[in-house]
């Protein structure tokens, strides 16, 4: 089988539960997609599970042990880096826990790989709220959140927040990945921030957006006081920095 020009990164912490699910139905999607975890120290043996997977699937299944909990953002960044070093061409960002759709991932290929954007997004709010079982009250701090997100930087991104996403790889290898500063979910921001800061595409995909069945959430308010606060000082500290432009 040729190689893939796409990997999936996920970051776990205590996914027993969806991890092998998850990757199966990746790895049997038409498209092929390499898979790889990145595991923050899981106590609950997520990391076993996937390497099992790894004798099964030993050219698509792939993981980076980390020694605990380090940030959304740095575990990224890892696999960022892994996967421009191991060639791949479309990189993508996604939950172990069926919040994403596995099969919403081959239309945020094809916004890349046909279509020609640099970066597609699947987005929550682009043709309005698209989120099921979500309390009210996350749901309406979710949107006004990103309503203000965009409305502090002015980025052309209606779900500044989201997970789902796909870089083609001359976005991580132009942006700069030492530079990137937040850990939490403003990371994310700061990630299509910079994105656009550098003159690449943008396409938001519509998707839903499932709450977890199975595992425990990782928000918390800690994370939407980053994101709140950190805005802020990413659009100030915009008016200072030369961002390199896409060639």
């Amino acid at each position: 089988m040729a190689k893939s020009d796409s990997v999936i990164i996920i970051p776990t912490y205590n996914e027993k539960e969806n991890i092998e699910k998850m990757i199966r139905t990746l790895l049997f999607l038409e498209h092929s997609f390499d898979v790889l975890i990145v595991d923050d120290g899981s106590p609950d043996g997520t990391a076993a599970i996937v390497k099992r997977l790894m004798a099964e699937y030993p050219d698509r299944v792939f993981i980076i042990e980390r020694s605990g909990k380090m940030g959304l953002g740095t575990a990224y960044i890892a696999g960022f880096k892994w996967a421009l070093q191991h060639g791949y061409e479309y990189i993508f960002e996604m939950d172990a826990d069926f919040s994403h759709n596995p099969d919403d991932v081959p239309r945020l290929y094809e916004a890349c790989a046909k279509d020609g954007y640099d970066l597609s997004v699947g987005s929550r709010y682009v043709t309005g709220v698209t989120v099921v079982n979500w309390p009210m009250g996350r749901v309406l701090m979710s949107y006004f959140a990103s309503k203000y997100v965009r409305f502090i930087t002015g980025l052309p991104v209606y779900d500044t927040t989201a997970g789902f996403n796909c870089y083609k790889r001359q976005v991580l290898e132009t942006i700069g990945l030492d530079s990137i500063r937040f850990k939490g979910y403003a990371f994310q921001i700061e990630m299509k921030f910079t994105t656009h800061k550098c003159g690449f595409s943008i396409k938001e995909v519509p998707v839903i957006f499932v709450n977890r069945v199975l595992g425990e959430s990782k928000m918390n308010g800690s994370i939407f006081s980053e994101a709140f606060f950190g805005v802020i000082k990413l659009k100030w500290n915009s008016f200072f920095k030369k961002y390199p432009q896409k060639k």
